[in-house]
């Protein structure tokens, strides 16, 4: 089934937004900006020229704010940015971020934030609380305002799971056994969490094993990463939920103590009062695997109820059916295609101060990969049918499958546990931390700062 990528970033009636301030005495170039959304037709046309005659492309990101949600007036308003940018790009907001991206020396003009606020805000006030001017100055943030778009809900409109109900694997009549969940362990308490629901949600805030954790999950970009979330020198542990921003085709989270806005990529915060703190959320193993060889690998596991507060259509390939199945994306983001199609799954590692990435379909030609990142040694052992994919340090021994099992150089037998791998002596390798994704949303984010295994 595929999809076209111009369904997904239509603009919206004027009735949907409404001019929030007086114009008197306002910046020129804001008070052009704004006829492009709010003003009659007269005054639509002489601002716009105004705009062209002053001749700056600085207006740009912002007339393209005014062009994705500006319906009526789309094609007038992408001539001026022709004009302004030299660009013949017609009317695709797609293709305009693209271009956005592309260019980061080109910088908006100061009416950027207050106008793009006011549209944000237009579509939910509660985005006041992520978009405060203080913190959108272009010095204050760590991704580019302009950059930043609607992802077509509300704050919270993807409600987060806090502390959901779990139930046991023999009352989970409602999952086919090969439904894909994310499979935790932390300290013997073992947990699932099918996708199918996790699709809906796409966070939770949990206590697993004595150790407070969400698990940030973008269906965009293919990736749930689980994150720590007590971190040092702080009373509390944070409480994630989603913000209904995202950049570059992955959703920005939010914490529910300060409303800064997170990369869930790598998470950091990028936006708002925690920009400068240092923050960077300790991830912990998780792993993608079918429902049946989830339980009988840990009959004792709990797992997510359908009971979750929430009323939503939970069935298997039921939510964004049409998106995994399409090689499109949604939402713009640039890509280094010559290598990897932009939405061919790899596993990623973000460890030891170096950033490497597997393609899964590496684990087609051998289920088991001896490699390393940062000069430590890791073994990996993967199943792309099931998506799975575990990291775990291997000093310096070479493995290789056995009888289902792990092996290493000298013919002894190891043993493979959530947390560790255990040798015939007792020796124990740790478990790497690591996540699937899909290959945009790891180019796009690290590129030439991380390697990729070629074996």
């Amino acid at each position: 089934m595929s999809v076209s990528r111009r369904s997904f970033v239509g603009g919206l009636s004027f009735s949907a937004l409404a001019p929030r301030v007086l114009w008197a005495q306002q910046d020129p170039v804001l008070q052009a900006l704004r006829s492009t959304l709010y003003s009659g037709r007269t005054e639509f046309e002489a601002q716009t020229a105004y705009l062209t005659q002053r001749g700056k492309p600085d207006v740009v990101p912002a007339l393209l704010t005014a062009m994705r949600y500006g319906d009526r007036r789309r094609d007038e308003i992408s001539e001026v940015m022709e004009t302004l940018s030299g660009q013949k790009l017609g009317t695709d907001w797609f293709d305009w971020m693209l271009w956005q991206e592309r260019n980061p020396q080109l910088i908006p003009h100061p009416s950027l934030i207050p106008f793009k606020r006011e549209v944000l805000l237009g579509l939910d006030q509660n985005f006041d609380l992520f978009l405060q001017p203080e913190y959108l100055a272009r010095d204050r943030m760590k991704i580019r305002l302009e950059e930043i778009a609607w992802g077509g809900v509300y704050k919270d409109g993807i409600p987060s799971l806090d502390n959901p109900t779990l139930i046991s694997a023999a009352d989970a009549s409602y999952l086919k056994g090969d439904d894909l969940v994310f499979g935790v362990s932390i300290n013997g308490d073992v947990r699932a969490y099918p996708l199918r629901i996790m699709g809906w949600h796409e966070m939770f805030n949990e206590v697993i094993g004595g150790v407070p954790v969400a698990l940030a999950y973008c269906t965009l970009c293919g990736s749930g990463i689980l994150f720590e979330t007590q971190v040092a020198g702080r009373r509390k542990p944070f409480v994630f939920g989603s913000s209904g921003f995202l950049y570059r085709s992955n959703k920005l989270m939010f914490d529910r103590e300060t409303h800064s806005l997170w990369n869930q990529y790598t998470g950091k915060p990028v936006v708002g009062p925690l920009v400068d703190s240092g923050i960077e959320l300790k991830q912990r193993p998780v792993v993608i695997t079918t429902w049946d060889n989830w339980k009988t690998s840990h009959p004792g596991t709990r797992v997510l109820s359908l009971d979750t507060g929430h009323r939503r259509n939970y069935g298997s390939g039921v939510v964004y059916r049409e998106y995994f199945a399409s090689p499109e994306l949604m939402f713009p983001a640039q890509v280094d295609q010559s290598q990897h199609r932009q939405k061919d799954y790899i596993f990623t590692i973000r460890q030891f101060g170096a950033a490497r990435a597997w393609p899964l379909d590496a684990f087609s030609r051998t289920r088991v990969i001896n490699d390393a990142i940062a000069n430590r040694p890791l073994v990996l052992i993967g199943n792309p049918d099931r998506r799975t994919v575990r990291a775990y340090e291997r000093a310096g021994h070479r493995f290789k499958a056995s009888d289902g099992g792990l092996v290493d150089e000298t013919g002894r037998k190891w043993t493979l546990s959530e947390e560790m791998l255990t040798g015939p002596d007792g020796a124990q390798l740790p478990r790497v931390a690591g996540h699937i994704s899909y290959w945009f949303a790891w180019d796009n984010y690290l590129g030439d700062a991380a390697s990729v295994y070629d074996g």
